[in-house]
This record gives structure tokens, C-alpha cells and sequence, in this order.
């Protein structure tokens, strides 16, 4: 299902306008993304629909998404060796 994403575009949506995030998403696509099943990388296209500054809480631990996929891919995403 989500094998055929094209990764530039993904990458294009992985630029969040905050060098933080970037960095973060970006790391996701090329730590995490190849190795993926298609439910993840679903819950990672989700993740990419969300707010900006959503994502920043939670990557920050000052909020928690109410989607527990979403926590638990956030909190992979934030444990990515730099």
C-alpha cells in the first residue's frame, strides 16, 4: 500500500519549516523508513498531517497525542540515534 510513495515527496513533507522537526522527520525517513511495514509507514503519513506545532509538543514531551499509534511512533521518532 505504501510502497509506492515516492520519496521525494515524502521528503518535501518531512520539511517542517522548524530545523528541529526537519531534522527529526528527516532522520525517520532515512533511519527508520526503509525498514517499515506498511502500518507504520501509514501511521508515519498520518503523523506528517499533523500541526506543526503539535508535533513539537510531542516530540518535546509537553503534550501526548490521544492516537496511541501516533504516541508510540513519536516516541520511536525521538529515541532515533542522531
Amino acid at each position: 500500500m505504501h510502497g509506492d510513495v515516492d520519496l521525494g515527496r515524502l521528503r518535501w513533507r518531512c520539511r517542517r519549516g522548524m530545523r528541529e522537526l526537519d531534522q527529526l522527520m528527516l532522520r525517520y525517513l532515512e533511519q527508520r523508513w526503509p525498514l517499515a511495514d506498511d502500518g507504520e509507514r501509514g501511521v508515519f503519513l498520518r503523523l506528517l498531517d499533523c500541526e506543526d506545532d503539535k508535533l513539537w509538543q510531542w516530540c518535546m514531551g509537553r503534550e501526548r497525542p490521544a492516537d496511541q499509534e501516533l504516541h508510540a511512533l513519536v516516541q520511536l521518532i525521538v529515541e532515533l540515534p542522531r
